[in-house]
C-alpha cells in the first residue's frame, strides 16, 4: 500500500511549485508512527516540537483548571522559528 495515495497534497506546492512551511509534515508523521524517528526529524525538523504545541493545545481544551496560554504562546513562536529556519536551509 502505498501512503502516499492518501495524503492531502501541498496547495502551495500544486498553485506556486513552491514548498510551504508545512511541508513533510504527514510524511513525517507517518514516519514517527512507524518508529522511524531520526528519519521523522530528518523530513520535517519541528516535528517534536509541533506535537507538543498540540498536545498543550489539547491540555488548555480539556483542562480549565490551568492556564496554558503562555506556554502556547512560546510554543508557538517557537515553532515558527523551527519552521522558518529549516525552510531556509532546505531551500538555500
Amino acid at each position: 500500500m502505498n501512503i502516499e495515495e492518501y495524503m492531502i497534497p501541498c496547495i502551495s506546492k500544486a498553485l506556486f511549485g513552491v514548498d510551504c512551511l508545512g511541508c513533510g509534515l504527514q510524511r513525517s508523521l507517518f514516519l514517527l508512527l512507524q518508529g522511524k524517528f531520526s528519519e521523522a526529524f530528518h523530513m520535517y525538523p519541528p516535528i517534536y516540537t509541533v506535537l507538543i504545541f498540540f498536545t498543550v493545545l489539547g491540555l488548555r481544551f480539556f483542562d480549565k483548571s490551568r492556564n496554558y496560554n503562555r506556554l502556547a504562546v512560546v510554543l508557538l513562536f517557537l515553532n515558527l522559528v523551527i519552521m522558518v529556519i529549516s525552510y531556509i536551509y532546505k531551500h538555500y
